[in-house]
């Protein structure tokens, strides 16, 4: 056997086991030789076009609204005002414009995906979100009503993304290595939030406020090029992944059952607690994440007097935190699971809700503290921790359901796409003009509170265990031979 210079140890691979056989020869860190890190990365960008596509009005508004200045001959600066003269309210409504479209496509995108597969829908959304963009400048022109029609449309076509990727994970991931796979993809949406901001903030001060979606409405399509080419719904069709591998991820997910013929139990996933544990956890870290995203730069410009490109920077900074911390967080998660030192529940439970409790210590920190360096760590903490938390419920699908994990996601990304809609809404009418520190203290206090209701129930109802309304019966599992199959298993996965 490849394996017989290992200590080996034989399991029993059954229903409700965590067990896998061994993994394919390449070692781990040749991730480029394995098809699924392949899909894992392209997946990654995908998630970091998601995200410099639905980030970049946040720094352009912030361009598109502020003073004009003109300079006379004899040196006089003159103020022009804005070039588009809008409310904070008006702002609000124009920065949550895009998740009235997203949350309307979150359960179509999950059944659609189960149903057909993930790719070409996860690759259409963006794909078609990034041609959109392209012509926002022109529209944002024309009229403000136009602008919040293409971003309402871009919404909708996004709205299919994060339920898609869990399609794939259910046919390319191996049980033990979920985690590490969806936070490695899960991880491009906050690098694309840490380089967008910046990188918006330097084309609009240098190219104009219209050059922001020239630029990321070109990369978007480039990644389309590449996603449809490289990338299949499943192991078996893709042609250049090894027999090795293919047999491996074959056995591993031989009990994840079929969705070729999807029939739905909609009653036991509504009226099931570990179901709503991911839902109201997956609500409560997008609160504070959507706060922060579309109102940091504001914050930042308003109560710090940080100009547009530094606050593009520091509005960055807490997403490239999070980015960093969500692959080891994915890995240690995993590493837990697989030397059996905690249960799979055990383990989502723990870092979900230690996430959150650090976000809850710092968002109360940022409002306490009105320095400006001290605002800026403790928002960055309350951001870039939850990278603990995505290693918890984000995953949690797969655990409870993988064949119906994409109309899990749909169903959980659907209300937390809510805070996307109400909480820049709220901050308009929390926060007046000229704003006061006291105000944004109560747009923290808010998430704080939020962070620390979403660890309750999530410690209190959350399950990593297979449900009984997702597993197939038992004398057809016998009959596949699957129950009483035995392998052997490496340390190293």
């Amino acid at each position: 056997m490849p394996f017989a210079n290992k200590e080996k140890s034989v399991k029993t691979y059954g229903i409700n086991s965590n067990s896998i056989p061994p993994t394919e020869n390449p070692p781990s860190w040749k991730f480029w030789k394995k098809r699924r890190y392949v899909v894992a990365t392209l997946a990654f960008f995908g998630f970091f076009n998601v995200y410099c596509l639905r980030v970049n009005l946040s720094i352009a508004i912030v361009a598109m609204t502020q003073d004009r200045f003109s300079t006379l001959e004899n040196g006089t600066r003159i103020s022009m005002g804005p070039e588009f003269d809008w409310s904070n309210e008006m702002q609000g409504y124009i920065l949550s414009s895009f998740f009235y479209g997203y949350i309307t496509t979150q359960l179509l995108g999950g059944y659609l995906s189960a149903r057909f597969g993930g790719k070409i829908i996860f690759g259409a959304g963006i794909g078609v979100t990034a041609l959109l963009t392209l012509v926002t400048p022109w529209l944002a022109s024309a009229h403000v009503y136009l602008l919040l029609a293409v971003r309402i449309i871009e919404g909708i076509f996004e709205g299919v993304t994060y339920p898609c990727i869990h399609a794939i994970w259910a046919k390319w991931a191996p049980p033990l290595e979920r985690s590490r796979l969806a936070t490695i993809a899960f991880s491009g949406s906050y690098a694309g939030t840490v380089v967008s901001m910046p990188a918006c903030a330097y084309l609009a001060s240098s190219f104009g406020w219209q050059s922001i979606f020239y630029c990321f409405g070109i990369i978007g399509l480039i990644w389309y090029g590449l996603w449809s080419l490289v990338v299949t719904n499943s192991p078996e069709e893709d042609k250049h992944i090894t027999k090795s591998e293919l047999e491996y991820i074959q056995r591993s997910l031989s009990d994840g059952g079929s969705n070729k013929e999807l029939n739905i139990p909609w009653q036991a996933i509504l009226t099931s607690k570990a179901v709503w544990a991911i839902v109201i956890s997956h609500f409560s870290e997008n609160w504070g994440f959507y706060t922060l995203l579309t109102q940091l730069p504001k914050y930042l410009k308003d109560i710090h007097n940080y100009d547009l490109g530094k606050s593009g920077f520091l509005s960055g900074l807490p997403y490239l935190v999070m980015a960093i911390m969500m692959q080891f967080s994915g890995q240690w998660a995993d590493w837990f699971r697989t030397k059996g030192i905690l249960t799979t529940t055990q383990v989502r439970v723990i870092f979900n809700c230690s996430g959150f409790v650090a976000q809850t210590i710092f968002m109360m920190g940022a409002a306490f503290w009105s320095d400006k360096v001290g605002t800026v760590f403790c928002l960055t903490l309350a951001v870039g921790l939850g990278a603990f938390a995505w290693a918890g419920f984000s995953v949690n699908h797969l655990d409870i359901a993988p064949q119906y994990a994409s109309v899990l996601m749909g169903i959980g990304n659907t209300i937390a796409t809510l805070p996307g809609i109400v909480s820049p809404i709220l901050s308009g009418y929390i926060v007046s003009k000229p704003p006061e520190v006291s105000e944004w203290q109560i747009v923290f206090y808010v998430s704080a509170g939020i962070y620390l209701f979403g660890a309750v129930v999530y410690g209190t109802c959350a399950s990593g265990n297979l449900q009984p309304w997702a597993t197939e019966s038992r004398e057809k599992m016998e009959r596949n031979g699957v129950e009483n199959k035995t392998f052997t298993s490496d340390d190293e996965l």
